[in-house]
């Protein structure tokens, strides 16, 4: 089954952090990258820019709006997901809870949907 992985962290503190302890954050997400891939959980993943360069689409009474920023203010920003496949869901939650930015932020882990199925 997939599941997919949302990275959320917040942008300052990660912003914040010094050359090398950047640098070690991302040697960790791409030791998880590639941990993952070998183990052939990995189905995909991409991380996203900054939520200031977001814009937020509604559609009401017909007509197309547009917002810059995301939907919602909150703590912790969406900056990335995992797309995995796991033969549960908790084997899902042991692969989602070695990715570095559950340590800072958040990793939530939903199923996905498989509309071949029903």
């Amino acid at each position: 089954m997939k599941y997919l992985c949302l990275i959320y962290d917040e942008e300052a503190k990660i912003a914040g952090m010094s050359k090398e302890e950047g640098d070690q954050f991302m040697g960790e997400y791409f030791a998880f990258t590639e941990d993952v891939r070998k183990s052939g959980h990995y189905v995909a993943g991409e991380a996203l820019h900054p939520v200031s360069s977001a814009t937020t689409v509604r559609i009401r009474q017909g007509k197309t709006t547009t917002t810059d920023g995301p939907f919602a203010e909150t703590k912790e920003q969406l900056g990335g997901f995992y797309l995995i496949d796991a033969k549960d869901l908790n084997e899902a939650i042991q692969i989602a809870s070695r990715i570095p930015s559950a340590r800072l932020g958040s990793v939530e882990v939903r199923p996905v949907v498989d509309f071949s199925k029903q």
